[in-house]
């Protein structure tokens, strides 16, 4: 999939209307991660596994 084509939404843990916002783009081979207020820098793709490996990283240090 390409992803300019690709379908953005802003991730769950985005602050509503400040500054740590970003935008998570579900890939056919894994996902797509921007900065909402700084697009044109561009963004950062993970695989499947990268991205499931992020994921749960994340879950395990949530208190």
């Amino acid at each position: 999939m390409d992803v300019n084509v690709a379908r953005w939404r802003k991730s769950s843990y985005s602050s509503p209307d400040g500054p740590q916002c970003v935008e998570v783009a579900d890939l056919l081979d894994g996902a797509a991660v921007r900065d909402t207020q700084n697009r044109e820098l561009g963004y950062l793709s993970f695989t499947r596994d990268e991205w499931a490996g992020l994921l749960n990283t994340l879950k395990a240090r949530q208190p």
